[in-house]
């Protein structure tokens, strides 16, 4: 269970965000001032801090400048007046995470909780190389394709370079760029993963670089981007190759000159970040077509770490399929399961997964669900295979064309359940679109949808989406 350390002085909004927070979930220890929170800082393993900024005695500031030096990994939230936005602004400055204005709105609240404990993850849980330990994040496997990957991360970790990582979705580049950052000389910094894809690209310079009052209609305040927040730590760039031109032109300008230029400012504001970027577009044909910059793909290729799809190394597969099984095993309450049947992980290595390591995944916890205990053999695979691997329609493709596919499928006895599959398949394309027009904010699309947010939390598990997009 996540824990987060609330400092309030304020005993009923302290009890109210308390109450917010437990009914998502969340373990909460409370401190009625600065100097009972530190103390609680220290002997509690926290994923996120919440902190008011004026309370008596010690400042909010004083508590962000005293846990960024002895926990620079630990995000702290800090919750302001209207007035003390410029303070807050300045505590962003100092290693803040974020601000967010007193009282908050419980759904904007809940969210910003999200997406810090998710960054707190990023930092804080390790990834292991070629281990099967499950519990833990971990990129599996032996083959060549596999060991000249860990030897790359390793080659480049400690070196100051950009890395670009390609692959196929879902090959693991998020876990290969957390395994660079982890073990680098930045590991004790900041880590911020941005999603280009999953932003509105009108707001994903903002989300980057930050901006000025007035710099568009809704920028009523100072913001600070992610690149000063990950100052002296590391950022990583998702989806590098979906980056608009004229985004692509200002991050070309930060790796060139290491400063930024907030929207709407005219200060140029010197940052130390290293860069990681992933994509899995073929930028060399982006860059014939005019759709990617030729200098900024050499800014960011100063090491290339290129993943290789699943088909590539179907040896890896039994590891793969022996870690996950250990893994959900544990998750759905059975700590023992049975392992797969020489022939069915046989069938399991004939297939060519288009999604990847997350597909396989997805079939694998679904299998588990369905033997309730008892072997895994090759027919059960092929009922969670149907199961999981839902079809998707075409982008010129009509839902009248789209169904007679699904049904020409299983007449061929390649497809079991069209209805559900139909369901599937467009519930996906939904929740994906939606989580990704909210920017990752689960209670707003969730009200867009008509759900409540532990559904939508359930459904983007369901379906191997990130919080905010349709995966890496």
């Amino acid at each position: 269970m996540n824990k987060v350390l609330l400092i309030e002085d304020e005993t009923s909004l302290a009890a109210a965000l308390q109450r917010v927070l437990e009914i998502e979930g969340y373990q909460v220890v409370s401190a009625s001032n600065a100097t009972q929170g530190l103390a609680a800082a220290r002997d509690g393993d926290f994923q996120v801090v919440v902190t008011d900024l004026k309370m008596p005695g010690v400042s909010g500031m004083e508590v962000i400048k005293t846990l960024h030096d002895s926990r620079p990994q630990l995000p702290v939230i800090l919750m302001t007046g209207h007035h003390t936005t410029e303070a807050a602004i300045e505590a962003m400055k100092l290693g803040a995470y974020d601000y967010i204005l007193k009282p908050p709105d419980p759904p904007e609240f809940l969210a910003l909780i999200d997406k810090a404990v998710a960054n707190s993850r990023l930092m804080s849980e390790p990834v292991d190389l070629g281990k099967a330990r499950p519990a833990k994040d971990a990129i599996i496997g032996s083959s060549r394709g596999m060991q000249n990957v860990y030897k790359e991360i390793g080659r480049v970790a400690a070196m100051p370079v950009t890395v670009l990582i390609r692959g196929e979705t879902g090959t693991g580049k998020e876990l290969v760029a957390r395994a660079i950052y982890q073990h680098s000389n930045r590991a004790h910094k900041p880590f911020i993963e941005v999603n280009c894809v999953a932003i509105p690209e009108n707001l994903l310079e903002s989300e980057l670089f930050g901006h000025e009052p007035g710099a568009f209609t809704d920028a009523k305040s100072r913001r600070i981007g992610r690149f000063e927040q990950a100052n002296q730590g590391t950022i990583f760039l998702d989806e590098i190759g979906d980056m608009s031109p004229g985004t692509q032109a200002k991050l070309l300008r930060v790796l060139q000159n290491r400063t930024i230029q907030r929207v709407g400012g005219k200060d140029l504001i010197p940052v130390d970040v290293r860069v990681l970027a992933a994509t899995h577009r073929d930028l060399e044909t982006a860059i014939r077509e005019k759709h990617f910059r030729e200098d900024l793909y050499h800014r960011l290729n100063d090491a290339v770490i290129s993943l290789p799809p699943l088909r590539e190394r179907r040896e890896d597969i039994p590891d793969l399929v022996r870690y996950f099984i250990e893994r959900y095993g544990v998750e759905l309450g059975s700590p023992n399961p049975s392992m797969p049947t020489g022939e069915a992980v046989g069938y399991l290595q004939q297939k060519d997964w288009p999604g990847n390591v997350r597909e396989l995944r997805n079939v694998v916890r679904k299998a588990l669900l369905l033997s309730r205990g008892y072997s895994i053999n090759r027919e059960l695979l092929e009922r969670a295979l149907a199961q999981t691997s839902i079809p998707r329609p075409a982008g010129d493709q009509t839902i009248t064309g789209f169904i007679s596919e699904l049904l020409a499928r299983a007449r061929r006895g390649e497809l079991e359940n069209v209805q559900l599959a139909l369901t599937e398949a467009v519930e996906r394309e939904l929740y994906a679109q939606a989580i990704r027009l909210a920017n990752g904010d689960q209670t707003r699309a969730g009200t867009w949808i008509g759900v409540s947010r532990p559904t939508m939390r359930e459904k983007l598990l369901k379906y191997g989406l990130h919080r905010s997009q349709d995966g890496t």
